[in-house]
């Protein structure tokens, strides 16, 4: 049985909170989720300007009211996913399966059963969370879920409980490649939102993403260069409340990319993400400050 982590006496009300919400039916969460939409959008107007600028960038062909319309979208699904996050502290595992169905998840499972372990690259497109817990439903390997730790102590012990709960291991980003060499011997799926900003500092590629010059991390570009691991990304799409499908499409075979430095998967991930965005631009985390950062003056475009 999984562990609670080790929490301070002032942070069990909290804990308990949060998990007595986990326990209410979904239409109750939801219920909730249409309250907390509203208090979003128009009580609080959480980053409603990032929200639009971003939106506005994205998609300069389309109107005012069709901009709208997709911002109120978004905050409404934002709302559902922070309940369905919070729904991970108490679902059953049947439960979960039941509510994700999946198109081709033998594409993965091939290359497990061969000693591959598959890199699998997801994006904050629709539940990221439920992509990783849902895991164990599809795949008969291992799963460790790559993530930047939080900096608050409570909620970074509360989300790797969530996290963790179904069976996948949560991975903090600065332990990928040492944890990959120690477990080099055990095929697994190693996820990673490839999506994410990296610092200033550290972008090594940009390219053009939704209209907008966009840095992108690399790590699972090198982390296939080095291993020669198969790398493949995860779509995840809303079918109803509560009810989602995932599907898979291989980015790179394996040992496809000679060495670090060529980044051909890094875009054909952009590539990929993009298609997804466009088809469903309501579900992308648009509340996200994605393109904060200016390509460097006179660097060339891809």
């Amino acid at each position: 049985m999984l562990k609670k982590p080790t929490l301070r006496k002032r942070d069990f009300p909290l804990w308990w909170l949060l998990q007595g919400i986990s326990y209410l039916p979904f239409r109750i969460l939801y219920f909730l989720a249409d309250c907390l939409y509203f208090i979003l959008y128009y009580v609080l107007g959480y980053r409603k300007k990032v929200v639009y600028n971003n939106l506005r960038n994205s998609f300069p062909d389309k109107t005012t009211t069709e901009i709208k319309s997709i911002a109120k979208q978004f905050y409404h699904n934002l709302a559902d996913i922070i309940f369905e996050i919070l729904k991970l502290g108490t679902i059953s595992k049947a439960e979960m399966c039941r509510r994700a169905q999946f198109q081709n998840p033998e594409l993965m499972q091939a290359y497990i059963d061969k000693g591959l372990t598959v890199l699998v690259l997801g994006s904050h497109a629709c539940n990221w969370e439920w992509a990783l817990a849902s895991s164990p439903c599809y795949v008969n390997a291992p799963a460790d879920g790559v993530y930047k730790p939080l900096q608050n102590d409570f909620f970074e012990k509360y989300m790797r409980f969530l996290r963790s709960r179904l069976g996948p291991n949560p991975l903090p980003m600065k332990e990928v490649l040492r944890h990959m060499i120690r477990n080099r011997q055990e095929p697994r799926l190693v996820a990673l939102l490839s999506d994410q900003i990296p610092p200033r500092g550290e972008i090594q590629y940009w390219t053009s993403f939704l209209n907008q010059d966009t840095g992108f991390y690399v790590g699972a570009e090198k982390l296939a260069a080095t291993f020669k691991y198969p790398v493949v990304f995860i779509s995840v799409m809303r079918q109803q409340r509560g009810y989602y499908l995932f599907s898979f499409e291989l980015l790179a075979e394996p040992g496809a990319v000679a060495q670090a430095g060529e980044y051909k998967i890094t875009e054909a991930y952009a590539r990929t993400l993009e298609k997804l965005v466009k088809q469903y631009p309501a579900n992308y985390l648009w509340s996200h400050r994605r393109w904060k950062h200016k390509r460097p003056v006179g660097e060339l475009p891809v």
